[in-house]
């Protein structure tokens, strides 16, 4: 039967490996593998045979399979069979759902209580996951949230984009894009305990066949400290700075300038707090490695500041002290509705969910008119910090 057949061997070594005998050049693999129950992954442009005999041995046992040409329930079951490569934009959508229920876990411990949690569709595409605590025990008000959207970047957004990407041009748009990320912001109640943001996202813009023309990664994380403790804010960027010294040693020094140059109120001359680390469009390596950093800085947030708010949230403070706090809470607000990208992109983008975009702002806070510290006090020497920000590690 097989005498005028050249057979061809293919041989995977592996714990569980597969021998295909096939005829010569009549079959065309990339990629197979027995490690699910026989479920073998073909490529799509795979070419069959009128005829194949392929044995799978797992374990010692063979499998026969025949595979008559173009038959349509065979080429059905191998199409289901593929296993698909896990883009960057699966594996970011899953740390962050990850890391969501990790922070939420946590935070509760420390509040005792518990987060309203609201699920909710985007009719443009996507979802998310909105974690808010309000009134609570240790904050005031905490939000971890998760966002997995996609439909089409309006022109706005893309003139906006535009001197950072060259390749997008605004009379092409709308473009199609995809965007996941988590943000977080707390307020604690004491003001000795620093309120931070952390926020870290991946964004593609896809051409019409569903690739990406562009995709990048940004985010960061910072402290807002009411009353300035610099053991806390040595702590902080120490636990930023280490995370970064694991992937390059230039990240903490740029991300930090980025940072102490992004979160500064121009209409003030003050940063918004001690800084952190900040950065955008990133894309100068390999997603892989971009996505192990990411992972780095989202794991790096609970031990960051979970020490910090365990040292100050039962700290006595007057009712002066909290009113500081409240005048703090002020700036912060600016900073979110003049300045932050962020907040102006989530407004340009079409079905926008304004209870997600400023879910960052505070539960309460408060404007006087030229309110001065005094010269000396502990309020002054925090806003000295804020004009003239300084290296802590």
């Amino acid at each position: 039967m097989f005498s005028s057949i050249k057979p061809r061997l293919f041989l995977r070594h592996t714990k569980k490996f597969t021998i295909g005998i096939l005829p010569q050049n009549q079959f065309n693999i990339t990629k197979y593998s027995t490690q699910k129950n026989l479920n073998n992954s073909w490529t799509k442009n795979s070419k069959f045979a009128s005829w194949g005999i392929i044995a799978s041995l797992t374990s010692g046992f063979g499998i026969y399979y025949y595979f008559k040409y173009n038959d349509p329930k065979t080429l059905s079951a191998l199409e289901n069979n593929v296993e698909k490569p896990i883009r960057t934009r699966e594996k970011m959508e899953q740390y962050i759902k990850s890391l969501q229920e990790r922070i939420v876990k946590e935070i509760e411990t420390i509040d005792n209580k518990k987060f309203y949690i609201d699920r909710w569709e985007r009719a443009q595409g996507g979802y998310g996951i909105s974690c808010i605590l309000q009134n609570g025990n240790v904050f005031e008000k905490a939000g971890v949230n998760i966002s997995v959207v996609s439909g089409e970047l309006p022109k706005p957004a893309i003139q906006q984009m535009k001197s950072r990407h060259k390749e997008l041009d605004p009379s092409k748009g709308p473009f199609p894009f995809f965007a996941a990320g988590i943000s977080i912001v707390m307020h604690p109640n004491n003001p000795h305990a620093p309120t931070i943001h952390m926020n870290y996202r991946y964004f593609e813009i896809e051409k019409e066949d569903g690739s990406p023309l562009s995709w990048w990664f940004g985010g960061g994380s910072d402290l807002t400290p009411s009353y300035l403790y610099e053991d806390d804010a040595i702590h902080f960027h120490k636990t930023l700075k280490d995370a970064c010294d694991k992937h390059d040693p230039n990240y903490y020094p740029d991300f930090k300038k980025w940072c102490d140059e992004y979160f500064y109120l121009k209409h003030r001359n003050e940063a918004r707090g001690v800084g952190g680390i900040f950065f955008d469009d990133l894309d100068n390596k390999p997603p892989e490695e971009l996505l192990a950093f990411i992972k780095q800085c989202g794991d790096s947030f609970l031990p960051s500041y979970v020490p910090l708010v365990k040292r100050r949230m039962n700290t006595a403070f007057t009712a002066e002290e909290k009113q500081w706090q409240q005048l703090r809470r002020g700036r912060y607000v600016e900073f979110n509705l003049v300045w932050d990208r962020g907040t102006k992109f989530g407004l340009q983008t079409p079905g926008a969910r304004i209870e997600s975009i400023f879910m960052s702002l505070p539960l309460t806070a408060r404007w006087e008119y030229m309110h001065i510290p005094d010269k000396n006090s502990r309020e002054d020497k925090l806003v000295q910090v804020l004009k003239h920000p300084k290296n802590w590690v």
